[in-house]
């Protein structure tokens, strides 16, 4: 165990019906916690449409000089299956990871539960294998409630621990029920 509360970074892409739209989301406050009751630096985007979220994952990956110091990529859509869904769009997985191609050494991508995280272990290990990411993590059973109680926990073990087995085994000593009942599932 390890403690690196100085560094540790998130980046959270949400996406949503209407960017220009004044509504706070659900997200925004639990960040405003993670920050405050963890010590987790956090940024927090929207994007309404295909065109935006690559504006946004472009803007992510070459203009934004810490890029390199965020630790966990944390998206919030909708989606079924192998996509997200934005915009009536459906985005796969596969051409996330294109995008990202070998661009997240060292990073975990984490799904709330509003996209279910349902992979094969090739899907995975396709993902894994082409943006170097350390993990990807996300949910597997649709439930009726948000995941980021969770989610922040996950994070915060995240920060403690370098090891992707030690985190997951951490959050279930903690919070096995709700983990069985969301589906928690890390892909490595």
């Amino acid at each position: 165990m390890y403690d690196n509360t100085d560094n540790f970074k998130l980046f959270c892409l949400e996406g949503v019906k209407d960017i220009n739209a004044t509504a706070s989301s659900a997200i925004f406050y639990s960040l405003e916690n993670l920050a405050l009751y963890q010590g987790i630096t956090n940024i927090y985007k929207t994007c309404d449409s295909i065109e935006s979220l690559e504006e946004s994952l472009s803007a992510l990956l070459y203009a934004d000089r810490h890029f390199k110091d965020y630790e966990i990529l944390y998206l919030v859509f909708e989606g079924e299956g192998n996509s997200i869904v934005l915009d009536d769009y459906y985005y796969s997985l596969g051409e996330i990871a294109e995008f990202f191609e070998g661009k997240l050494s060292g990073k975990i991508l984490h799904f709330a539960n509003t996209k279910l995280l349902d992979l094969d272990e090739e899907e995975a290990q396709y993902f894994l294998d082409v943006t170097g990411a350390k993990a990807v993590s996300g949910y597997n059973k649709k439930q009726p409630v948000l995941s980021s109680f969770i989610d922040n926990e996950f994070f915060g073990f995240c920060q403690q621990y370098d090891d992707v087995v030690e985190i997951v085994e951490e959050l279930y000593v903690h919070h096995a029920a709700i983990c069985n009942t969301m589906g928690f599932t890390l892909y490595y």
